[in-house]
């Protein structure tokens, strides 16, 4: 599992870097929500912190959040179909 964890670790790495300053400076002072089966390994959290210095916390309800989140876009959809395509 530590490949796995390597790799979760990295690619907030990732994200953080390419994120504008102003947007980033509020993911280090509020942190990230981490949701899916993988927010509920044991520590994941404090790992996350030590690894990036960005806080983070476990979604309520972490496995649902993905089913939840598709459920409002689908009841938006055209909400959310003339957002992303204004950003192409």
């Amino acid at each position: 599992i530590a490949d796995e964890l390597d790799e979760i670790i990295r690619a907030i790495k990732s994200v953080l870097h390419a994120t504008p300053p102003e947007l980033a400076a509020d993911i280090m002072d509020k942190g990230i929500v981490m949701t899916g089966g993988g927010a509920l390994l044991r520590n994941i959290d404090e790992l996350v912190f030590q690894e990036t210095g960005v806080p983070a916390h476990i979604a309520d309800e972490a496995l649902l959040c993905v089913a939840k989140g598709t459920g409002v876009v689908l009841e938006h959809l055209e909400v959310y179909k003339r957002s992303i395509m204004s950003k192409r």
